[in-house]
């Protein structure tokens, strides 16, 4: 049964009584707000603020440990009703949480799976009877924290999070066994990407002859660099400042005590000075949006550290990471833009994308991000193409797109790929842009998210946009946004 169970009640009638079988002390006939400091129940982990009203996001905990996947909502309108969304699942209260599984067992059993896994599916991009694989490199991770698996297959678990090719896995190791329960890559990653400026050379250049020549310094790629202010930076001579922190990146960070930071593309440096901007211009427009609560934070970037032609951001550290294969992701602000619009989402919605559909609207909304994002500066070149720069290292055909949001792609089309599936949302996306205009399309989808469930489906998605556009601007609004969802045979 899908944990998606959502109710409007009015706000002084409290919330309506759930039995699930759970130990809680605080259950849903409780105020949930009460129920953070409750051990045995629910731990308030976010609180955000709407255009619409107010959201508060509770961790369900069994014996202090967090359950995964567990959580509850409380989403609190301005006029005073209430909308629950209930996530959680049964754990038995006699369950024993004690472990038999050191920590530093468990982290190398999960690393093992996790390089294995790498390798499987290195071989299986690369199949062919020509190809030669290279042994990948071992799975690095993080310290492992206890946590609690709820159903009918309630265990103690290792929780633990490990680096390889395929960006960011979570692995869930059974605490008395030592079994590996589930390995997940959790980080949202893009294949391969690469250069520029504002947006990139092929866009501000128009030009699809274009290549990336090994990162050489090239007379056209001069002449597609655009000057700009950098704003908001912390005055410290580091590309950091109230929405950006450069926090790691290849050959050392860019400082100046002039706060100039100007290098030519050959330059690793000019790849950190294009996430600092391009992140820096998103947030400025969100907040023009009247939002003040989406990723309002200085966000780690680590810049050209992974050498990988792949970039993602990892939820588990609140990071993205730009690789440099190929063309140097983050040279394509295209690139930028899709991995800051998966960090945008784990901030409003704790630990989103955990449904495979789910998982395609984050790819969806992050190459729609980049579209729109893109349609001031490019003048109208190639709009529904995403990554046009970054993906002349691996496409022939031009123009060079990565992904499009304009395939015309159907629930009929579903493949279970987060990033093919993630097509038919970002096409809704863009109908909805095209036919509200980009203030309202944006102010809408970003208000939606606020009420999506963590595992939330296509149609779910749906109907919170769908209800978004009809308090924000009414029925013919509403409308327009229902049929952009039917097109793409998301709603009836």
């Amino acid at each position: 049964m899908s944990k998606r169970r959502k109710a409007l009640v009015a706000a002084t009638a409290g919330l309506a009584s759930v039995s699930l079988g759970l130990s809680f002390t605080s259950v849903a006939g409780a105020a949930p707000e009460a129920a953070k400091a409750d051990p045995n129940g629910l731990k308030l982990v976010r609180t955000k603020t709407s255009l619409l009203g107010k959201h508060f996001w509770y961790q369900q905990t069994f014996k202090g440990l967090p359950v995964v996947g567990g959580y509850y909502a409380k989403h609190v309108a301005k006029d005073g009703a209430v909308q629950v969304a209930d996530g959680r699942d049964a754990v038995p209260a006699n369950l024993d949480v004690s472990t038999t599984v050191a920590p530093a067992s468990a982290t190398q059993t999960a690393n093992a799976a996790v390089t294995a896994q790498a390798e499987r599916a290195d071989r299986a991009r690369n199949a062919g009877p020509e190809k030669r694989f290279a042994k990948q490199p071992a799975a690095t991770s993080g310290a492992a924290q206890l946590a609690v698996i709820g159903g009918p297959n309630a265990r103690v678990v290792w929780n633990v999070t490990s680096r390889s090719t395929e960006g960011v896995t979570r692995s869930l190791v059974d605490a008395k066994s030592g079994s590996v329960v589930e390995s997940k890559v959790i980080s949202d990653n893009i294949d391969g990407r690469g250069s520029v400026f504002d947006p990139n050379p092929v866009v501000s250049e128009q030009n699809e002859k274009l290549t990336d020549q090994n990162d050489k310094n090239q007379d056209a790629l001069f002449l597609a660099q655009k000057n700009v202010i950098l704003r908001n930076l912390d005055g410290s001579g580091k590309l950091n400042g109230s929405f950006v922190n450069i926090k790691e990146a290849k050959g050392g960070l860019a400082q100046s005590k002039t706060n100039t930071f100007v290098y030519q593309r050959a330059n690793d440096k000019f790849e950190q000075v294009m996430s600092y901007y391009h992140i820096n211009q998103t947030q400025e427009y969100i907040q023009q949006l009247g939002f003040k609560d989406v990723n309002n934070e200085s966000q780690d970037i680590s810049v050209d550290t992974y050498s990988g032609d792949n970039s993602f951001y990892d939820p588990s550290t609140d990071m993205i990471t730009y690789g440099e294969g190929g063309v140097d992701d983050a040279e394509d602000a295209e690139v930028i833009w899709h991995e800051y619009g998966h960090a945008i989402q784990d901030d409003v919605v704790p630990g989103f994308g955990e449904s495979e559909q789910a998982g395609a609207i984050g790819e969806g909304f992050g190459d729609y991000w980049a579209v729109t994002m893109s349609v001031p500066v490019s003048k109208g070149f190639n709009l529904p193409c995403v990554m046009d720069w970054d993906a002349t290292s691996y496409t022939t055909d031009e123009p060079h797109c990565l992904r499009r949001t304009d395939t015309g792609k159907t629930t009929d089309d579903i493949d279970g790929e987060v990033h093919d599936d993630g097509e038919i949302w970002s096409n809704a996306l863009w109908d909805i842009h095209q036919a509200l205009g980009r203030a309202k399309a944006n102010k809408v989808i970003l208000e939606a998210t606020f009420f999506y469930d963590p595992d939330t489906s296509f149609a779910a998605a749906a109907q919170d946009t769908v209800q978004a556009a009809r308090l924000l601007y009414g029925k013919a609004a509403a409308a327009q946004v229902t049929k952009a969802f039917q097109d793409r045979k998301i709603l009836k």
